[in-house]
C-alpha cells in the first residue's frame, strides 16, 4: 500500500467520532469514516484479503487504473476503469484496486458506513460511467466533495458531523440518481448554434478542470475539426481554447488560495498541472501575482 502522493489529501477520523455517529439516529444511516484525494498516484496500490466494515467509493478523475472485489459467494469481480469512471467496493468483501503503471490515475475516495450505505452501493459495484455533456454538473459534485473535506478538517464537532453526513447523502445521491440530479437546472433555449458550440466547449472545460485536456479533446467533443473549433472559439472570445482553459484554471486556483487552506503544490496538482513551478509561471503571468504574493493579499487582481 503506497501512500503519501504529492497533492494528496487524506483524513482518517478518530474512533471517537465515528463512535458519536454511529450512536445518532440520522447519522447513523449514513456517514464517513475516511476521506481523501490522490493526484497522479502513482504506483498507488491497495489489497485487503481481511475485509473492512465500511463501503469504499473511488471516483477517478483522470487516468486509468483496476480493481477486484469477491462477493459473499467468494466469486471474484474484476475490473478495469478510467477517467470519469466510479465505483463502490461492498463492505466486508476482499479487494485490491491499484493505478495503471503507465497512466495513473487521479481519485477522490470515501470510506462510508450506516444502514443506508448498501443501497448506494447496489449498482455501483461495477464502473459507472460520468459523461461531461452540457448539464453534467461534475463540477457542483467536486465542489461537494471539497465542502465536505474542508468542513471535517476543521473539526469533529456533532453539528459537523452531522452536516457532513448529509452532504455525502446528497453526494452519493447525485451519482445514484443522475439523470435526475442533470435535469433538475434549467434548461436554457433558443441560443444560435455558434453559441451554444462556445458555451458547451466552456462548460466541458470548467467539467474537466482537474485535467490536462488538448485542443484535440475540446473539439472532437464538439464535433468540429481543431481548427475550425479554434476559429469560432476566438471568434466568440478573443482568446484561443486552451488560453482560455488556462485563464478558467487560474480562476479555480485563486479561489482555492483564497477561501482553502491547500497547499500550493496541492493547488497545483488539483487543476491538472504536475510541475509545480510551471504552474507558477502560468499563474503569475496570467493572475499578475505569484500564488503565494495572491495568498498573503487576498483579494483580486
Amino acid at each position: 500500500m503506497k501512500e503519501g502522493f504529492s497533492g494528496s489529501r487524506t483524513i482518517v477520523l478518530p474512533k471517537m467520532a465515528i463512535d458519536m455517529m454511529r450512536k445518532d439516529p440520522i447519522m447513523s444511516q449514513l456517514h464517513i469514516t475516511d476521506i481523501g484525494y490522490y493526484p497522479h498516484a502513482h504506483q498507488h496500490y491497495v489489497k485487503r484479503e481481511q475485509p473492512i466494515a465500511q463501503y469504499i467509493l473511488i471516483y477517478v478523475m483522470d487516468g486509468t487504473g483496476h480493481y477486484w472485489y469477491e462477493d459473499e459467494n467468494g466469486k471474484r469481480h474484476e475490473y478495469a476503469v478510467e477517467a470519469n469512471h466510479y465505483f463502490i467496493i461492498p463492505a466486508f468483501a476482499p479487494h485490491a484496486y491499484w493505478t495503471d503503471e503507465d497512466t495513473p490515475w487521479t481519485i477522490y475516495w470515501i470510506h462510508f458506513e450506516g444502514a443506508l450505505a448498501k443501497y448506494y452501493a447496489q449498482e455501483a459495484c461495477s464502473p459507472q460511467l460520468v459523461k461531461a455533456e452540457l448539464y453534467s454538473r461534475i463540477s457542483t459534485r467536486t465542489d461537494h466533495f471539497e465542502e465536505i473535506f474542508n468542513l471535517l478538517s476543521l473539526g469533529y464537532t456533532p453539528e459537523a458531523l452531522g452536516y457532513a453526513s448529509s452532504l455525502l447523502n446528497y453526494y452519493l445521491s447525485s451519482l445514484r440518481y443522475i439523470k435526475q440530479y442533470r435535469s433538475a437546472i434549467q434548461h436554457q433555449e433558443g441560443k444560435n448554434e455558434c453559441f451554444n458550440i462556445i458555451e458547451e466547449s466552456i462548460h466541458y472545460m470548467k467539467e474537466n478542470i482537474e485535467k490536462r485536456l488538448t485542443l484535440k479533446d475540446i473539439a472532437d467533443y464538439t464535433g468540429y475539426s481543431a481548427s475550425h473549433f479554434t476559429a469560432l472559439f476566438r471568434q466568440a472570445t478573443g482568446k484561443a481554447p486552451l488560453a482560455y482553459f488556462n485563464i478558467l484554471k487560474m480562476q479555480y486556483a485563486c479561489d482555492l488560495l483564497k477561501n482553502t487552506s491547500m497547499q500550493i503544490n496541492q493547488i497545483c496538482h488539483k487543476i491538472g498541472f504536475e510541475d509545480c513551478y510551471y504552474f507558477s509561471r502560468i499563474f503569475s503571468k496570467i493572475v499578475g501575482l505569484p500564488p503565494t504574493k495572491y495568498r498573503e493579499r487576498g483579494d483580486i487582481v
